[in-house]
This record gives structure tokens, C-alpha cells and sequence, in this order.
């Protein structure tokens, strides 16, 4: 069995992702001493389920930062988790452990650009945010230059 590592920033962004084969406190510890590598600092606050392997690894690698681990305070790292599943679906399921930290890394990074927050726009705003993330898409995956006018 594998377990998907999820780190989520206050706005629902997710920093980074890993896929591990064990959930116990030096996997933890792993993953907390990638992701402040990654980000390049030290979190104000870690909020994570009442898993206990997060306390103790938390205790290990940074003692001085706040940890919370309560009752629903971690919805928004699930609710990240949400377009991940629909994806794995969509796959039928991952074939190797690679292949999935492959695949998450790289669509981690891309599908918030295609999730706009919608509830906080009119219906304009949102078509006009939309045509302006597919521009930049098409510009940056070079999308433009390959179709030709008929």
C-alpha cells in the first residue's frame, strides 16, 4: 500500500506532494524536512490529522513551530486532495509508485491554474479569467505556434 504526502498552503495551494510506501514518524519526518527544503522556509503553523507519527516527527524536525492536529482542521489539505482522486479514477489507478510521484508532481503544479476560485466571480470575470489562463497555457506550452490558419 502507498500513501500520498500532501502539503497545502492557507489558500489551498498545494506545495508539495510525495508518495511513500510507509506512514510511520521517519516517513513523516521525510516528508517535513522535503517540503522546508522545497519552500525554503520554516511553516508558521502545521496543521495535520491526529495521525501520531505527525506529532513525533513534528517534535523531531521543527520543534519550535506550532502544531495543531484536530478534528476538521485539515479539510483544506482533503479538499485539495479532491481533483487528485478524480484524476486517479479517470487512470484507473496508478500503475507503479514512480509513475504516480511522477505524475502528481507534474499535475499538482498545473491544475490550479484551471481551477479558478469561481464562487468569489460573476459569471464574466470568470469567463474572462478563463480565456486569460488558456492564452498563457497555449503561450507557454507553445500550443499558439503549432496550429496554423486554414
Amino acid at each position: 500500500m502507498t500513501y500520498l504526502w500532501r502539503a497545502v498552503d492557507a489558500d489551498g495551494n498545494v506545495l508539495d506532494i510525495l508518495v511513500q510506501s510507509r506512514r510511520d514518524t521517519a516517513a513523516a519526518g521525510r516528508f517535513f524536512r522535503k517540503l522546508m527544503k522545497v519552500t525554503r522556509s520554516v511553516p508558521r503553523v502545521v496543521v495535520t490529522d491526529k495521525f501520531r507519527s505527525y506529532g513525533a516527527a513534528h517534535r523531531q524536525v521543527m520543534p519550535s513551530v506550532e502544531h495543531r492536529a484536530h478534528k476538521g482542521l485539515n479539510n483544506r489539505a482533503e479538499y485539495s486532495h479532491q481533483p487528485t482522486r478524480q484524476r486517479e479514477r479517470a487512470m484507473k489507478g496508478f500503475r507503479s509508485v514512480g509513475g504516480a510521484q511522477r505524475f502528481l508532481a507534474a499535475f499538482s503544479g498545473i491544475s490550479p491554474h484551471f481551477r479558478s476560485r469561481r464562487h468569489l466571480m460573476t459569471a464574466t470575470e470568470h469567463r474572462t479569467e478563463m480565456i486569460i489562463r488558456f492564452a498563457i497555457w497555449d503561450q507557454i506550452t507553445g500550443v499558439a505556434a503549432l496550429t496554423t490558419p486554414a
